[in-house]
């Protein structure tokens, strides 16, 4: 009887991070690319769209390799990208640039994250950041204007966010996309944004745009530091009316 005892208290005190978890990669859900000519060298800008299959743990330190090869397929272009982490469940989108010496005819996207963190609360925690008065306007040279604000919902200003703008075409292909940095988001406050999404060129116009807020960082401590303050309250002004002197049209069910 000791012994049947003492084995279900150890299984009752077995935490998740005893568990043996197989965690799924993180999978790239598209990727585009545009190239610019600037003097003798070419200015690759790339976008990616990456999705967290495991529920519970953040992706950390993620690593993006950009790779570009030549019509023959030579290598012309390669480097490494560190991005911020991706939240359990929940896709991101990043983007940059990289310079060729020579003009790449494809460019490839591999994603990968070395560490995963267990989310320290659950994963609905981590509200995503509200957006507003978002607008998409097209400019000359197939480049286009994303703006709008972003909503910092926690308790904690917001030092640094990083929103990527994705374009999608009718079909939902994902047609190009760039991310830029908003600062010093007070806590409740918002922050206009201003992306400018460069080399849309072909006869397909895009008719979507998507967007994505992350914290500046390759861990989880600063998606951490804002879920642990809390959320600022939906509704923070007194009611202005008088309360009523009595409930009206109350009425009593009954079950019997």
């Amino acid at each position: 009887m000791a012994a049947a005892l003492a084995a279900a208290v150890a299984g009752c005190s077995a935490g998740p991070e005893e568990t043996t978890e197989a965690f799924r990669p993180l999978a790239a859900k598209g990727q585009a690319s545009s190239i610019v000519a600037v003097g003798k060298d070419y200015r690759v800008n790339w976008v990616v769209l990456v999705a967290n299959p495991n529920r519970w743990h953040f992706g950390e330190n993620v690593v993006a390799t950009v790779v570009g090869r030549d019509a023959q397929g030579k290598e012309v272009v390669r480097q490494r990208e560190p991005m911020d982490a991706v939240p359990p469940g929940r896709a991101m989108a990043f983007s940059g640039t990289v310079t060729a010496a020579r003009r790449p005819a494809k460019v490839e996207i591999d994603v990968r994250s070395p560490q995963w963190r267990k989310a320290v609360r659950v994963p609905s925690a981590f509200r995503q950041f509200p957006l507003t008065d978002v607008q998409t306007v097209k400019l000359r040279d197939g480049q286009y204007l994303v703006s709008g604000y972003v909503i910092d919902p926690y308790r904690k200003p917001a030092s640094t966010l990083r929103v990527t703008a994705l374009l999608h075409d009718g079909d939902g292909r994902l047609l190009g996309g760039r991310s830029d940095f908003v600062d010093d988001v007070s806590a409740g406050g918002r922050q206009r944004f201003v992306i400018t999404v460069p080399g849309i060129t072909g006869t397909v116009a895009p008719e979507r745009t998507q967007l994505f807020v992350s914290p500046w960082g390759s861990t989880a401590g600063p998606y951490e530091e804002l879920v642990k303050a809390g959320l600022v309250p939906l509704h923070t002004v007194k009611p202005k009316t008088e309360p009523f002197p009595k409930d009206r049209n109350t009425q009593v069910s009954s079950f019997e």
